[in-house]
């Protein structure tokens, strides 16, 4: 095989129309072996004689898009001292921009003999592993542009690729499970009906199956598992998987884009799937095992675990760093994509020890200027020490808000608490974000999750039921703030079900009434279940795909219904925080931009904050107290809102608030069922408020009087301004 110097720039192989540089990072290496397989095996080796910078690179004039590829590095082993280099192992190129196959869990992908993990084990694992595969990195983008929704208006929908797609009736048997299964028009109407501006995908870089899952008919369903960090999975991919998954990830992201919908990834860059000592040798352990994990300092066999994964990526290092953050940039730039959700994002500011907002990783990604630019979100915490970090990320970013999640279950669950929290959490966390300079749309608030009870089963369990998983039922939270309303699981009882219908639709328009930005898990709105399993992570099945045969059309049309709700009236999802300063009113004395109330009518008092009964409240919305403006330039107002919550078990009178807060008030939404466009009521009125529900409440308007447009009726008005004696064509009236 022919082979030229080549570049040390960009890492991977990279197509260049006519043939393909290589080149791969390894400080450590002595010789690195470049292998080309065939689709029947066969291999040929071609050494990478050049090195620039610790990079081993050559272009090969005659490998073409599809080939096959991997590493064998040679170098020295002795675990010992964090170096792990075994040439009998094929490794997956970190740059990697396709993979195909999949690894078989064979005792040749590890590099100790089982039950010896101070071994050394040699034998080829050539025909046992992934390949990484040469991709033509051209694509047609004609017309598509990144819809850049501003946060104030971004509305996420948290979904899978395969669970999402895998059961429509809609979609072709062949596209389900797929990229263009998530493209298809079905999907995209769906995503518009319900006013999602964003879809977050679960993990689509490469990831790997469990052996240990595998062995007992199980899968990684969720994809936290990743090998491959500027790969699509392959397995999502409907048309191949030498390259075509990319071309296939590309058409997806541009029919999102077409119709307005940003694609967000989910990124887990904390760890990678070749576990701890006892993992197998994949790609990075083989190629630099002390550059990309973080090792224990007495010993290093051994890697330093923050993740729950085995180890973690070292982010201390200058190459892994490079390697996060060209994969960022690749993402954006080559595939397109809008935004990141980055899994266990804490992990990736432990430059040392501490969780340290200053850290390298973050200041990078400040500076960069393609990845500053683009919707960045973290999971902010991990499983080390000090891992919990909500409201700490620097301002750049927004979080997934868990004390919301938390703070809004026990609210509508009874659980007693401090109103304080669930009024916060409400008029978007100010407690949490706002000391970094931050806004409301830093909190990503959500209810539900793929971590966890699905919003059906958040109101049909007290209990996990994960026993499919094959744990003894062990995994998986077991403190939900869930309530099963009487009865565990399914039930006939239509008084049961009632209420289990109506909580659903307190926490929906909960989430879509909070200021922030709001995150649906995929399947909420259908009233998707899954049996009480809390940790689907393994269940590539039924129990978590979405099961498009069985929706409840009603809460559909309810989210959807919500949905518009909030993107016609900016009272609900406003930039800057409440500052509880007066707003002079239309007609009267000024009012808050925001003003809480107690059921008889009367203000909040400090100690009614704290005093426990928590459980009926409600919030005056100043809708002239929007303190911003649109894209124009234009000062924003809107209608005035009163959001009127009991969470109790008892009906709760609502004593309406004076006639300064509106004239009148027409129900616009109540999750009981009783008073959604009835008669306008009036301020003094008491409002019967059903055990746990919602009401929403919006100031009366006058019916705007009708234009009589015809031409009698111009004539008419013209003559009442100029009078019948100045018509045209009339003789003049004689002087007395």
């Amino acid at each position: 095989m022919e082979a030229w110097p080549g570049t040390a720039y960009p890492l991977g192989a990279t197509f260049d129309g006519s043939g393909t540089n290589f080149a791969i990072f390894s400080e450590g290496a002595e010789k690195v072996e470049l292998c080309l397989f065939e689709e029947d095996g066969t291999e040929t080796c071609v050494e990478l004689i050049d090195v620039d910078a610790y990079v081993w690179h050559a272009y090969l004039p005659q490998v073409q898009p599809g080939q096959r590829y991997g590493y064998r590095i040679h170098g020295e082993y002795n675990p010992s001292e964090g170096k792990r280099f075994n040439p009998s192992k094929v490794l997956l190129d970190p740059y990697a921009k396709a993979t195909c196959g999949e690894y078989d869990w064979d005792q040749a992908l590890f590099s100790y003999n089982f039950g010896d993990p101070d071994s050394r084990n040699d034998d080829d694992s050539a025909s046992h592993v992934m390949h990484s595969v040469v991709i033509n990195p051209f694509f047609d983008w004609t017309g598509d542009r990144h819809p850049k929704t501003p946060y104030s208006e971004t509305v996420i929908y948290e979904a899978h690729v395969k669970g999402l797609t895998q059961l429509h009736p809609d979609i072709p048997e062949e596209q389900r499970g797929t990229y263009a299964g998530l493209a298809h028009p079905s999907i995209i109407e769906h995503l518009q009906k319900l006013g999602i501006t964003a879809i977050e995908l679960m993990p689509v870089h490469q990831f790997v199956q469990d052996s240990t899952l595998l062995e007992k008919n199980l899968r990684n369903y969720w994809g936290y598992n990743t090998i491959g960090f500027f790969a699509p999975h392959n397995e999502y991919s409907s048309t191949g998987e030498l390259g075509q998954q990319v071309q296939e990830f590309k058409g997806m992201v541009r029919a999102m884009h077409a119709a307005g919908i940003e694609v967000i990834l989910d990124v887990v860059y904390n760890h990678t799937a070749e576990g701890n000592h006892m993992g197998p040798t994949l790609s990075f352990k083989g190629i630099d095992n002390e550059a990309y994990y973080r090792l224990e300092e007495d010993d290093k066999r051994y890697y330093t675990d923050y993740t729950g994964t085995g180890n973690t990526l070292n982010v201390r290092h200058p190459h892994s760093l490079q390697l996060i953050m060209d994969s960022l940039r690749y993402w954006v730039t080559e595939m397109r994509v809008d935004g990141f959700r980055f899994d266990l994002a804490s992990t990736l500011a432990r430059e040392f020890y501490e969780v340290d907002r200053l850290s390298t990783f973050f200041e990078l990604v400040q500076q960069d200027p393609v990845v500053s630019q683009v919707k960045l979100i973290a999971e902010p915490w991990d499983v080390g020490p000090g891992g919990y970090q909500v409201g700490n990320f620097p301002p750049q970013w927004t979080e997934w808000n868990g004390k919301y999640r938390d703070t809004v279950r026990d609210f509508w669950r009874g659980e007693p608490q401090a109103l304080g929290e669930f009024a916060s959490r409400l008029t978007g966390s100010a407690d949490l974000y706002e000391h970094s300079g931050r806004f409301p749309v830093a909190s990503i608030n959500f209810v539900t999750a793929h971590d966890g009870f699905t919003l059906r089963d958040l109101v049909s369990y007290n209990e996990k039921h994960n026993e499919a998983n094959g744990e003894d039922n062990n995994d998986g939270e077991s403190h939900n703030r869930s309530s099963n309303m009487g009865v565990e699981g399914p039930t006939d009882d239509p008084e049961v079900l009632k209420r289990r219908a109506q909580q659903q639709r307190n926490f929906i328009a909960t989430l879509l009434l909070s200021q922030g930005v709001p995150m649906l898990l995929h399947g909420d709105e259908l009233g998707r279940t899954q049996g009480g399993n809390n940790n689907g992570y393994a269940q590539d099945n039924e129990i978590t795909w979405v099961d498009w045969s069985n929706i409840d059309t009603p809460l559909v049309e309810f989210t959807a219904a919500l949905a518009r709700l909030r993107k016609q009236h900016p009272t609900f999802r406003r930039s800057r925080f409440f500052d509880g300063r007066p707003v002079k009113m239309e007609e009267g004395a000024p009012i808050p931009d925001v003003v809480w109330l107690r059921p008889d009518g009367s203000l909040m008092q400090p100690e009614d904050w704290d005093n426990g009964f928590g459980l009926a409240v409600g919030i005056f919305l100043n809708g002239q107290g929007i303190r911003e403006r649109d894209r124009r330039g234009e000062s924003i107002s809107d209608d005035h809102f009163l959001v009127l919550f009991n969470a109790g078990d008892d009906t709760v009178d609502f004593r309406l608030p004076d006639f300064e807060y509106a004239p009148q008030w027409d129900a616009y939404v109540d999750t009981a069922g009783e008073r959604a466009n009835t008669e306008p009521l009036n301020p003094g009125e008491r409002l019967p408020l059903e055990p746990k529900s919602l009401i929403v409440l919006r100031e009366h308007h006058l019916p705007e009087p009708e234009v009589d447009h015809s031409v009698a009726a111009s004539l008419t008005a013209q003559i009442q301004t100029i009078g019948t004696d100045d018509l045209p064509g009339q003789a003049p009236k004689p002087e007395l």
